[in-house]
């Protein structure tokens, strides 16, 4: 049902927005800083369970328009393009924002309180919204029917990813902390660099998108 071409297409879409440093890897570095890897962790956990929430919503909303109508299509596209500039746009000005996630210690959490906190993170992260929104249905075949079911198979694509990601990021605080801590120019060039690959993603979507 999902080609190869669609799906390696996809990755490399899902990994460019999911690595960019967001709501949810500065909630995740915020947490393994303050509380621990553990607790980085179980978080990471609840973060993918909200994006999935938000992907089953898309697929059997707009996912069923999409599939009906190529209107629908190019307005969700479009929409979607403008805000992941906007988005960039955003990302650049506020590059030095990372450096927020890197404050104080306070005390422990639970590990359920913790997945909690990031099932709320990642259900309300606009960011997974777009990917799954706007993003997603470039890569779906239209004409093979069943859009909603591939927008699920291959949004376990990005869950996949954001797992990694966030964990990387959680783990690898508590071993860069005192290196990002030196230089608040580091968090800036981070944010920089994450709101260029944004803008530049959001004019691919708008002009390459698929007529499928």
């Amino acid at each position: 049902m999902i080609s190869s071409d669609h799906l390696l297409g996809y990755a490399l879409a899902s990994f460019v927005l999911i690595v960019i440093p967001g709501p949810s890897v500065l909630f995740v570095v915020g947490r393994a800083l303050a509380y621990g890897r553990r607790t980085a962790l179980a978080t990471v956990c609840g973060n993918a369970a909200g994006n999935y929430v938000v992907a089953a919503c898309v697929a059997f909303g707009i996912g069923t328009l999409v599939e009906r109508s190529v209107a629908v299509f190019t307005v969700v596209k479009l929409a979607g393009a403008l805000y992941l500039v906007w988005l960039g746009i955003q990302a650049i000005r506020r590059r030095k924002a990372l450096a927020s996630a890197f404050a104080g210690v306070t005390e422990a959490r639970g590990d359920r309180r913790a997945a909690r906190e990031g099932f709320l993170v990642g259900v309300t992260n606009p960011k997974a919204l777009i990917l799954f929104g706007a993003v997603l249905p470039q890569f779906v075949d239209r004409a093979a029917g069943h859009v909603p079911v591939q927008m699920l198979l291959l949004s376990l694509v990005s869950i996949a990813i954001g797992l990694v990601s966030d964990s990387s990021w959680g783990v690898g605080a508590s071993f860069v902390r005192s290196w990002f801590a030196r230089s608040d120019r580091r968090f800036g060039l981070v944010g920089g660099a994450g709101g260029l690959a944004m803008i530049g993603v959001g004019l691919t979507v708008a002009v390459t998108g698929r007529q499928g």
